[in-house]
Parts: structure tokens; C-alpha cells; sequence
């Protein structure tokens, strides 16, 4: 598990990238200036790491595209010690991303090949987050409630009513929405009863899935 300084210069250029197409938090992009992207792949793709696309993982899944991965992470706005609930943990990725912004992630994965071989890898990178549990992310983790924010990494054909109630008061919730192509959609928790709703374009995930566990 080699991160070598060409890996380095590759993620400086894909920083650079990413400034390019509109991403200026600063701690999105050093989390994806330091997190090694190509241990997080089949070692065959390595050389196509750090460009800005996504790949086929385990079990029919993708990592997301780092574009995608900074742009939902920017919507979070998060904070250090964020409580975070990520519905999808994938690849790890994502997860990783999170933690090296200071958040502490609960994330949940319901494919239990890619559960097992993503709980086995973050460890190695150094990469703590609080709780991974394999399960229906449609339920989400109501013994950890409220989240500061919530992020979904899968296409949803609704918004799941547990974790619009898993929002503390305030808390942001980036879903991207839809069946064939989805939309990219931030809800804001104003009180008890109300949300405030925000579409942000087009954008293509493999489907949430439930009740496979």
C-alpha cells in the first residue's frame, strides 16, 4: 500500500481541477489533497486514479468521482466533531474524506462484501470513523440521533422519513434524488416541521437500495 510522491503531485493536480469546476472549501480540498484515492481502487485502475471520473467497485457499486465527492462534502458545510451520517459507505472514499475534515462519521453500508472489505481497509489508512454498521440505510442510525448533517451517496426515489427526523434543527441533508438520473438536493432543517429545499443539478448514482439484510 504505496502512496509515493507522483500519487502526491497527481492529487495536487486533481486539486487544482476541482478549484477549476467551482470547489472552494479549503478543507474539502485538503482532505482530497491527502487521502491516497488509489488504495481505495482495484490496483488495475491505479493509473486512472486521479482523474476526475468514477469506477466500478465491489458488488456492482462506483466510487463516486471526486468532483461529486467534493461538492457533496462542500454542501454539508461541516465543522470539526460534526456528528455526520453517511448512507452509503462504498468504497470508503467518501468516509475518509469526511474524517480527515475533522467530522465523526456514522456510516452505514448495506452490501455486505463491500461492508467487510471497507471495514478491513480504512483501519490501515488510519482513517477512524465512530461507527460503521452494515444495514438499511433507509432506516438510518436512530441510537446516534441527531446528526449534525447527513449525506447519501446512492440515487434515492424519495427522501426517507427516519432520516429527515435524524436531522438536528439546522442540520443540512444532501441527497441526490431521483430514479434513472437524479437531482442533487439539499434540505436544511428549520424546526420541528419545516425544511427548506435546494436543487443543484443533475447528477448519476447507482440506486439506494433496502431490506437486503
Amino acid at each position: 500500500m504505496k502512496d509515493t510522491a507522483k500519487h502526491q503531485g497527481r492529487r495536487n493536480q486533481l486539486v487544482s481541477l476541482l478549484q477549476e469546476k467551482g470547489i472552494t472549501d479549503k478543507n474539502v480540498l485538503e482532505a482530497i489533497r491527502k487521502i491516497p484515492r488509489h488504495l481505495f481502487l482495484n490496483s488495475s485502475f491505479e493509473e486512472y486514479a486521479y482523474q476526475d471520473t468514477a469506477f466500478q467497485i465491489t458488488a456492482g457499486q462506483t466510487i463516486s468521482q471526486p468532483y461529486t465527492v467534493a461538492f457533496q462534502s462542500q454542501l454539508l458545510e461541516i465543522k470539526k466533531d460534526h456528528k455526520i451520517l453517511e448512507i452509503g459507505t462504498g468504497s470508503g472514499y467518501q468516509t475518509a474524506v469526511l474524517c480527515m475534515m475533522g467530522a465523526k462519521v456514522f456510516s452505514i453500508e448495506r452490501q455486505n462484501e463491500l461492508f467487510k472489505e471497507t471495514s478491513a481497509l480504512l483501519p490501515k489508512l488510519g482513517i477512524r470513523p465512530k461507527h460503521l454498521t452494515f444495514g438499511d440505510g433507509y432506516k438510518g442510525l436512530p441510537g446516534f440521533a441527531p446528526f449534525d448533517s447527513i449525506i447519501v451517496t446512492a440515487g434515492a426515489p424519495f427522501i426517507p422519513q427516519p432520516l429527515m427526523a435524524q436531522l438536528k434543527i439546522g442540520g443540512r441533508l444532501v441527497i441526490p434524488l431521483g430514479e434513472t438520473v437524479q437531482i442533487m438536493t439539499l434540505l436544511i432543517r428549520i424546526n420541528e416541521t419545516q425544511f427548506e429545499r435546494h436543487e443543484l443539478g443533475e447528477c448519476k448514482f447507482v440506486p439506494l437500495l433496502e431490506d437486503k439484510n
